[in-house]
């Protein structure tokens, strides 16, 4: 690993190891894990296996990295072939210090061939081109060996199915004419001869397809889901759930397209450009019957493309429309069944899919016309160019052979099957098109790639710094933040509060660069939050919100899902602090037990206690609490308010909160109002000298002044009862 790290700082890309995955039983990083490591910081790796005059080669190349049978790695640097020796570095080594030259000898004693190349990524990176058919066409074309194989074996099995239409021709010709028994023979053993090697090649071919179909499938759903994950978060807010995974769940269509129909069709088609020229030498004028019928079929198809492709975007409105009404009743269930609004669902679920069957059901008759139209050139295809063919055999006066008309028959269908498909596959196209614009609508918006991949990586101490910040929500005039500057040391307790839209979460949101669009600077430690790497910002952070998700698995694994390689030790550590131990230890499986999808198994409480071991399992030194106690009940706050001073030890904390009380403790209160900072400073000053705060205080404690309150009302209700 740090060889790797050495190495990418030649290209300018710190790597962090925090985001290395080590592959399950490796006890050493294996070459494959570390070239997805390296991949994922933004940068091109391949491993490989060399041999020394491979080695030698290798001139102006940048660093490499080889790996030893120890374990261990060192960075070759540069190449002598006139000298036959390499030059290598210990990562461990100062960075002043001179490589050291290596034989072959010495070399192979420790090194096996295992090489990982890594550079820059040039122009741009695969997993940042837009998705396209284009793009999908590059896919494809990666497995270009397996292509190539496939069709040599399709070329091959064309030729083969020469041999049993010119089998019948000989038959009826020679053998039934001249009772050549000897002749039948031959053709029986050539016939044995070709549906071995047949079936041999069938297999085969059959066998690369599904690998190859196997392999684009894969690639297609790690792209998709890697996408998905560098979807800005601001993206999620603003789109339905339901209507992204229905628009994602078209690539399936696609994938179908391109291993299923395309594929089957380019082969047919090499199958066609074998055929074709033999049936013009068996037949040329029942040829030109069939390719004439082969068009009309695909004039036909063309000319309801366009009225079919707008059809069928009405058809994929709807079954969007009907996809979010189920995906947001399974999501609110609670609230439904709460509230008792089956009913109301159900109606309005009930609406949409009819509204879905009303267009699908005119698609459907619309795409049964050119069906209509099309079967009848297809049996005449199949069945009238067999009466055709008897036609012109009658009136052959030169001695026609009627093996010949055996053979076009047996081979006419196998050429008109191609044509056809290739005609609706015009037709399927369409259908495929809509898929890759429904699925580039979501895979192809703003990433935040360049933020994840380039960028510092400073070490935080936690000096917060906002400078003449201002920032807009998209599709609002009124400034969420106007103006705000503020500033505040490392390892300081900060309380954020103000009325309802005052701007809290959104300082919270900028310092974590969910939202860039802001003008002034926001610093950290004085480094410019754009020009810090956003995966490294965020992995600084601990974050707990008001509610937090909780994933399907044990406590143990939720409590360390950012570092999976923590040990139980730390787990209890992280759950101590955060007051989530004494529950924890209640359960029956302790660590391990098993938290359900929505967590129904624990509390509010509960849940918002895991969360923050969650968050303090890195041991971040910033920590952001965004209404983190606002659903524990008084107990559980008190507990989480106690542990405070111990969680904020050597960190800073940000604590957006509506309850002042839980606030006092902090170093600094910024106190906000809509979006500008009204005052900044500790909780006895902001009482004296801050009206806003004092308000909000007694509007929160006027309680204390209440007491006589009931005991003034009773006369008043004793004399009305008299």
């Amino acid at each position: 690993m740090l060889a790797v790290m050495v190495a990418a700082r030649y290209y300018g890309t710190e790597m962090d190891p925090n985001e290395f995955r080590r592959a399950p039983g490796d006890e050493t990083p294996s070459a494959q894990a570390l070239c997805q490591w390296i991949q994922g910081s933004g940068m091109w790796a391949r491993g490989l296996r060399l041999r020394w005059r491979q080695l030698m080669r290798l001139q102006d190349t940048g660093p490499l990295v080889l790996l030893f049978t120890d374990g261990t790695a060192g960075i070759l640097t540069s190449v002598n072939a006139d000298k036959s020796v390499v030059f290598l570095k210990d990562p461990r080594a100062p960075a002043g210090d001179a490589a050291i030259p290596v034989d072959e000898l010495r070399l192979s004693q420790v090194w096996t061939g295992e090489v990982i190349l890594l550079r820059a990524e040039r122009g741009i990176a695969e997993s940042d081109a837009p998705f396209s058919l284009a793009w999908l066409g590059t896919l494809v074309l990666q497995e270009r060996r397996s292509l190539r194989d496939i069709a040599i074996a399709s070329l091959t099995l064309s030729f083969l199915t020469i041999f049993p239409p010119l089998l019948v021709m000989t038959v009826v010709d020679k053998v039934l004419t001249h009772h050549s028994y000897s002749t039948l023979t031959l053709l029986s053993v050539i016939l044995l001869i070709a549906v071995v090697f047949e079936t041999i090649i069938g297999h085969a071919r059959r066998l690369i397809t599904v690998v190859v179909g196997t392999r684009i499938d894969t690639r297609l759903s790690l792209h998709v889901f890697n996408r998905l994950l560098r979807l800005p978060l601001d993206y999620f807010e603003r789109n339905p759930s339901g209507e992204t995974m229905h628009r994602l769940t078209s690539v399936y269509k696609v994938r179908d397209f391109l291993t299923g129909k395309l594929l089957t069709t380019f082969l047919d088609l090499i199958t066609l450009l074998v055929l074709l020229p033999f049936l013009f030498y068996l037949n040329a004028s029942l040829s030109w019957i069939v390719l004439v019928c082969a068009a009309a079929i695909m004039l036909i198809i063309l000319a309801y493309l366009r009225p079919m492709r707008a059809m069928f975007g009405r058809v994929i409105q709807s079954e969007i429309e009907r996809y979010v009404v189920m995906n947001e009743t399974v999501y609110g269930i609670k609230t439904v069944k709460s509230l008792a609004l089956e009913p109301v669902r159900k109606s309005l679920f009930d609406a949409k899919v009819a509204d879905a069957g009303k267009w699908r059901l005119k698609y459907g008759y619309l795409g049964n016309w050119p069906q209509t139209l099309v079967t009848p050139i297809e049996r005449f295809m199949s069945i009238g160019i067999i009466l055709v063919g008897a036609l012109l055999a009658m009136q052959d006066n030169t001695g026609y052979q009627i093996g010949a008309l055996f053979a076009f028959m047996m081979l006419s269908m196998r050429v008109a099957a191609p044509l056809v498909g290739l005609a609706r596959l015009i037709d399927d196209y369409e259908e495929v098109a809509a898929a890759i614009g429904e699925a580039a609508s979501v895979l192809n918006r703003p990433l935040e790639s360049n933020a994840t991949h380039g960028g510092l990586r400073p070490k935080f101490a936690g000096a917060i710094h906002f400078d003449d910040v201002t920032f807009t929500y998209s599709g609002t005039k009124t400034p969420a933040l106007d103006r705000l500057s503020f500033a505040i040391p490392p390892g300081t307790m900060l309380g954020v509060v103000g009325r309802s839209g005052s701007g809290k979460s959104t300082v919270t949101r900028l310092l974590q660069g969910i939202n860039r669009e802001y003008s002034g600077y926001i610093k950290i430690d004085g480094a410019d939050l754009r020009e810090i790497n956003l995966r490294h910002l965020r992995q600084s952070f601990g974050v707990v919100l008001q509610e937090n998700f909780l994933f399907r698995g044990s406590i143990r694994e939720n409590i360390i899902s950012g570092r999976p390689g923590l040990t139980l030790e730390d787990v209890v550590r992280a759950a101590r602090l955060a007051g989530a131990e004494e529950f924890i230890e209640r359960m029956p499986n302790g660590y391990e037990t098993f938290i359900q999808e929505g967590s129904p198994n624990l509390s509010g409480g509960q849940r918002q206690r895991l969360a923050i071991a969650r968050a303090l399992i890195t041991d971040p030194r910033l920590l952001i609490l965004d209404e983190a106690t606002s659903a524990l009940d008084p107990e559980s706050e008190a507990l989480v308010n106690a542990n405070l001073a111990r969680i904020a030890r050597g960190r800073t904390m940000v604590i957006v909160s509506h309850r002042l009380s839980s606030l006092t403790d902090c170093d600094q209160i910024l106190v906000l109002e809509r979006g500008r900072m009204v005052d900044l400073g500790p909780h006895r000053v902001l009482l004296e000298r801050c009206s806003l705060y004092r308000q909000l205080w007694q509007q929160q404690n006027r309680h204390a002044d209440t007491g006589s309150r009931p005991a003034a009302l009773t006369p008043v209700l004793g004399q009305s009862g008299g």
